[in-house]
């Protein structure tokens, strides 16, 4: 199948620059102005270099300052101020404001006067779309998928079902998919009229290689340095950074134990509210593979490596809204900031929001701007297993119809609507077909499917406290100064009450939103406008918490706005970069800004993930690891654990989580006070875990066990000792 040469309509410009570019031009369009043959042949060559200009349309650099870039470097050096003074210890809202107010002012005055530029947007691409199918496997996907849906009815992967199911995506893709040339390899052809590396002498081609081979080094030498930064930030410390797990971690492992121990090969996970799968089978993955087992270190491993995944498609997206430079800038940013850190070190479902996200809206976005269906395969891709992944993504869909609904408003021809009806429908189809395992299970218990995200957005399980509209309009405004403001009271993945982003990343992104603004009202992009409208949607899953707005701002649940708004502070930052100019003196200048810049955002980032975070989550959560080792103690001694038990106490530690750490993942040893008397009926030697402040509990194994030996452990944190009675005889 052979792919459509971009076209692009001629404009009165382009017909005056194709006559006038030399004599020999003009003399051809005065001869077609009277002779119909030569005037279709005109049109024809005119066509084609229009569209051979649309094509070689390269991201040009902004005009470069000739004086120091006072307004912009001053714009910036406010905002951080404004910032910095909205941190916990200042809180200094009034003054914050001011210094906010003005950095806008003479930012905007600074953008108005080309100083401060954002990059230019990739080229837009013109590609009539085939709207051609391959019928046979189309139909065929058709019936597998059927096939595969009516076999999931009883909620379970299967051999069966899971075989038809990716037989009928791969089928389904294959009918769609078309045979496209590289996008980047066709937008950098090799200019006319540049010397071939054969014409020059070999000492020319020499120095020429030597630059060319600096620069890839160089640049692949950064690159790397600051990859091996943002693994660092992911893996550090992972195994005490959090070092605690709770309930949820415990509902985790429980479900993934019973996948091998009991075929539970669950499409959903009703335990707790219900749980997409996404998550349990990964970790399972992983566990095998690194041989963790049923640990809360695998939970961690897993989503950190999710975390990590989420940064190359950031780099990605951060090249669509600008050029290699957005992207690496948007790459560290987002690498090390504390918010998206954090998400992915708790060992939960969070990073798989933003992991989804991130690859959705960077096809999305290329596949509209490089009229490219493929790309809007890959999106229905993701879409598809986002929905597999963290309910919060179930909001994705809407940010998908949004984003083709500015795009439509921005078209200007029939064709090109009616492509991007097609294009939605596709990301529609393939979505669904990636989607069917779960949509089955929807249809047959709706309750369980949609129960956790009712309960936030209606009175399913506790009143509204207000009318509904007023919540929403709260929230929102609180959603959208979290980045900025305060980040929510959840103690279990941020640091509560203050912003979500570093001091640096803050003012770069309000200055960002900005500019993004200013730019759209005077070019009307709607790659700008839909990269501002994606921040609110993709926080919706936290405001719509109508039902508890009291866990509005919800990191976690907004985490996939990280990608939009770490794009965002990289356009900011590139701008900023670009007003000093072009002469290396002026860039000696504003890569070492750069390098202090990053240097500023590494470290308080590692402040507030491994000191603030750390201490903070630790202090909020039992010690459980040390009952864990307790009762691995007993079982080395002893060669067994039936003897074990942990007499819950109210608010105290999840009696499931110290087996876990002691490698008996489906086990709960609780054994309340008034079921101790049971344990008469087991042989010595016995062992029972209780809370400190619990008399009551000490009393009664007294009377049981007369015999028994008392004794209390010292936590190494503060407050959490607990007491051991063994009856050894």
């Amino acid at each position: 199948m052979t792919e459509e040469t971009p076209e692009k309509e001629p404009t009165v410009l382009d017909l005056f620059k194709s006559a006038t570019r030399d004599w020999a031009s003009f003399q051809k369009f005065m001869r077609s102005v009277w002779d119909a043959r030569r005037r279709a042949e005109w049109n024809q060559s005119l066509a084609r270099e229009t569209a051979q200009a649309a094509v070689l349309e390269s991201s040009a650099e902004p005009v470069t300052a000739v004086d120091f870039p006072w307004r912009t470097v001053g714009a910036f050096v406010l905002a951080w101020v404004g910032q910095a003074l909205l941190e916990p210890q200042m809180r200094m809202v009034v003054i914050s404001l001011i210094f906010y107010f003005a950095a806008f002012g003479i930012g905007l005055w600074a953008y108005r006067a080309g100083e401060w530029s954002l990059p230019s947007l990739p080229s837009l691409w013109q590609r009539a779309d085939p709207f051609s199918v391959r019928l046979i496997p189309l139909g065929l996907a058709t019936l597998l998928g059927v096939a595969a849906f009516i076999n999931f009815g009883e909620g379970k992967f299967t051999w069966l079902n899971t075989t038809l199911w990716l037989a009928s995506i791969a089928l389904l893709v294959y009918s769609f998919w078309i045979r496209s040339l590289n996008i980047q390899e066709q937008a950098q052809p090799a200019a006319q009229g540049s010397p071939r590396s054969w014409d020059l002498g070999w000492i020319e081609i020499k120095v020429r290689n030597f630059d060319i081979l600096r620069d890839k080094w160089a640049k692949w030498i950064l690159f790397a340095a600051a990859i091996g930064i943002v693994i660092f930030f992911r893996f550090a410390q992972l195994d005490r950074v959090p070092s605690e797990p709770f309930s949820d971690h415990a509902e985790k492992i429980f479900d993934i134990y019973e996948i091998t121990s009991l075929g539970n090969t669950n499409i959903f996970f009703p335990r707790n509210t219900g749980r997409e799968a996404f998550q349990m089978y990964w970790t399972l993955l992983v566990l095998t593979i690194f041989k963790t087992g049923y640990t809360f270190q695998s939970l961690k491993l897993g989503t950190a490596l999710l975390g990590l995944f989420t940064v190359p498609f950031v780099y990605k997206l951060g090249r669509e809204f600008g050029n290699g430079r957005v992207a690496f800038f948007a790459l560290f940013l987002f690498g090390v900031a504390s918010w998206p850190n954090i998400i992915s070190r708790i060992g939960l479902r969070f990073p798989l929001y933003p992991v989804f996200v991130a690859p959705m809206l960077y096809y999305m976005i290329r596949g509209l701007r490089a009229q490219n269906r493929n790309d809007f395969i890959l999106a229905g891709i993701f879409l598809g297993l986002g929905l597999h992944g963290y309910s919060p993504f179930r909001i994705v869909p809407f940010l998908v119809i949004a984003a083709f609904l500015i795009y439509i408003l921005h078209t200007k021809s029939g064709d090109e609507r009616r492509q991007a009806f097609f294009w939605f429908l596709l990301i529609v189809i393939i979505s669904a077909f990636v989607f069917l395992p779960l949509l089955r299970y929807w249809i047959a218990y709706p309750d369980n499917f949609g129960y956790r995200s009712f309960t936030r957005l209606s009175s399913l399980e506790t009143p509204l406290p207000g009318p509904a509209w007023q919540i929403f309009l709260s929230n929102m405004y609180k959603g959208l100064l979290m980045f900025n403001w305060d980040d929510g009271e959840i103690g279990t993945h941020s640091v509560t009450h203050r912003p979500a982003l570093d001091v640096i990343s803050a003012a770069l992104f309000l200055m960002g939103v900005v500019f993004l603004i200013a730019r759209y009202i005077r070019r009307r992009d709607w790659r700008d406008l839909t990269l501002l409208v994606s921040i609110p949607i993709l926080i919706l899953p936290s405001v719509l918490s109508l039902a508890f707005p009291n866990e509005n701002p919800a990191m976690n649940r907004a985490g996939g706005a990280s990608v939009a708004v770490f794009v965002v502070g990289a356009v900011a930052l590139d701008g900023l970069v670009t007003s000093f100019g072009s002469g290396w003196k002026r860039k000696v200048l504003a890569y070492s800004m750069v390098g202090i810049l990053f240097t500023g955002v590494a470290f308080q980032n590692y402040d507030l993930v491994f000191r603030q975070f750390s201490r903070s989550f630790n202090d909020a959560h039992w010690n459980s690891s040390e009952m864990g080792r307790v009762i691995s103690d007993f079982e080395d001694k002893y060669g067994q654990t039936d003897t074990v038990w942990i007499v819950p106490y109210p608010y105290w530690v999840d009696t499931r989580l110290p087996g876990i750490w002691a490698g008996v993942p489906n086990r709960d040893f609780a054994l309340w006070p008034d079921q101790l008397a049971q344990s008469l009926n087991y042989p010595a030697p016995k062992m029972f875990i209780y809370w400190n402040a619990d008399p009551d509990t000490e009393r009664l194994l007294r009377e049981l066990y007369p015999q028994g030996v008392i004794t209390r452990y010292t936590s190494a944190s503060p407050g959490k000792d607990f007491y051991i009675f063994m009856v050894e005889r």
